[in-house]
């Protein structure tokens, strides 16, 4: 089964969704970039963005080679002692609204987002799984998340019990709003990784902007201590980014890839082939291709990622949860 495991989920709260957007300030164009990339106009940021938005998203993947995707929830930001901080973030889209579009389409799977400091996190933790839940993910410099404190514990072990992988980024981030860049580094999250946490390492560790720390090395160096440490590819196709292919296609990093899209940021395949890890015919076919699921999954297998790479997050995924949502047919022979 084809999955991609890091596509999010945006909207502005119009269909009833409970989802909201701040004002972008400087980030207006990154935003009007996005939503032109994906085929909507920029309207659609102030009219049904929630509707709209995952019309499109459904029509592309049923339209790709994909199986599933994983969408994703987005958190707010909390303080180590579990207050709220209400003038922090950019974004939010809450666990039900993911859980209930899971429900709704058999092209989607959820991954909840929670704050391990929030006083209710655990009873969150649960209902998330109780709901089906496939994934937690975090943004651990966007949402002051240091997954080294120690009153986190619990909450590690509960995931752990479960089995619910934790999707965390890692590298720079220049989409939401970095309130703790030191938290970056995906050394942070030994903790979860020993107390028996199956961990993906969104971006790999990778450099966003020119004057981000590179932490590719240290992703690196621990997928082989580590057996369930994993990372995915997503927006490898953006122009720094791409600098870590070579690594990432080649033993023995290659056999811990993920694939991921990190849909709606835009699919870009110039940098893959100016540096000559695609060739001008395929690079050609597949940018001018209208579909953004499918030019990321064609321009990655022309990179070099292996098919392992598409259906390895299927292994690391609770069958639990899969039975949840039992009404995708290519998920029968996973948990029979």
């Amino acid at each position: 089964m084809k999955i991609d495991c890091h596509v999010h989920i945006v909207g502005n709260g119009s269909s009833g969704s409970g989802c909201w957007l701040k004002k972008p300030g400087w980030r207006w164009p990154l935003q009007a970039l996005m939503v032109r990339h994906i085929g909507l106009s920029v309207s659609a940021l102030k009219g049904d963005l929630d509707n709209l938005y995952v019309d499109k998203l459904l029509h592309w993947v049923r339209e790709s080679s994909l199986d599933a995707v994983i969408i994703l929830a987005q958190e707010l930001v909390y303080d180590e002692f579990g207050n709220l901080q209400k003038d922090l973030g950019i974004a939010y889209v809450p666990n039900d609204y993911v859980l209930k579009l899971c429900r709704q389409h058999k092209q989607f799977l959820p991954a909840v987002s929670i704050h391990p400091a929030r006083k209710d996190a655990l009873e969150e933790l649960d209902r998330s799984i109780e709901g089906g839940a496939v994934m937690m993910k975090c943004l651990p410099n966007c949402q002051n998340i240091d997954c080294r404190d120690t009153r986190y514990t619990k909450f590690w072990e509960r995931m752990a019990e479960a089995g619910i992988p934790l999707l965390a980024y890692t590298g720079g981030e220049h989409t939401f709003q970095v309130i703790r860049p030191d938290l970056a580094d995906p050394r942070i999250l030994k903790r979860p990784l020993e107390i028996g946490v199956t961990v993906i390492a969104a971006h790999s560790g990778s450099k966003s902007g020119v004057s981000d720390p590179e932490y590719f090395h240290h992703f690196a160096d621990m997928t082989q201590k580590y057996p369930n440490f994993y990372g995915d590819n997503s927006a490898f196709n953006i122009p720094i980014r791409s600098r870590v292919i070579p690594k990432s296609t080649a033993a023995p990093v290659a056999a811990k890839m993920l694939h991921g899209s990190d849909y709606p940021v835009p699919i870009l395949g110039h940098w893959a082939w100016m540096r000559g890890f695609v060739d001008w015919p395929t690079f050609r076919q597949w940018q001018q291709h209208p579909n953004p699921i499918e030019r990321d999954v064609q321009l990655k297998r022309a990179m070099g990622f292996d098919e392992r790479t598409f259906t390895r997050v299927t292994d690391l995924l609770p069958k639990s949860a899969l039975r949840k949502f039992a009404l995708n047919e290519a998920l029968s022979p996973l948990i029979a």
